[in-house]
């Protein structure tokens, strides 16, 4: 097996749940279904600063295992409520606009944080050259 490289956030759930934002074993990276926090503990109530927030996170993760967002290309968005699909769809537009990673949103009945409105993973490739 390649070298593997376990990326933290801080998030106080993983130490509790045992799991790390990202982990990168060779040309892969997947990063883990992420969440709107902010380093301050607080979370928007807007869907589309949700997944802005989101992105921000990931691309951070990203960037520590040596990728960034233009090396996506897989995400999965879990939505709250479908009145939120529109803003989360639009910020996934902005950021992926170029690169049209394969994309799946689904509806679902809650997530681990109340506030959240939306929670989202990603997966990387890393092609040199």
């Amino acid at each position: 097996m390649q070298g593997r490289k376990n990326v933290s956030s801080g998030s106080p759930f993983e130490p509790t749940i045992g799991f790390s934002r990202a982990v990168r074993v060779g040309d892969r990276v997947l990063v883990s279904g992420t969440g709107p926090i902010w380093p301050d503990g607080s979370c928007s109530d807007d869907p589309g600063a949700q997944a802005r927030r989101c992105f921000e996170i990931i691309d951070a993760a990203l960037a520590e295992a040596g990728a960034d967002l233009s090396a996506v290309v897989r995400t999965r968005m879990y939505v709250t409520d479908p009145s939120a699909v529109e803003a989360v769809s639009a910020e996934h537009g902005r950021v992926f606009a170029n690169v049209r990673p394969a994309a799946t949103m689904v509806i679902v009945a809650g997530l681990v944080d109340s506030r959240w409105k939306v929670e989202i993973e990603a997966e990387a490739l890393i092609v040199d050259g």
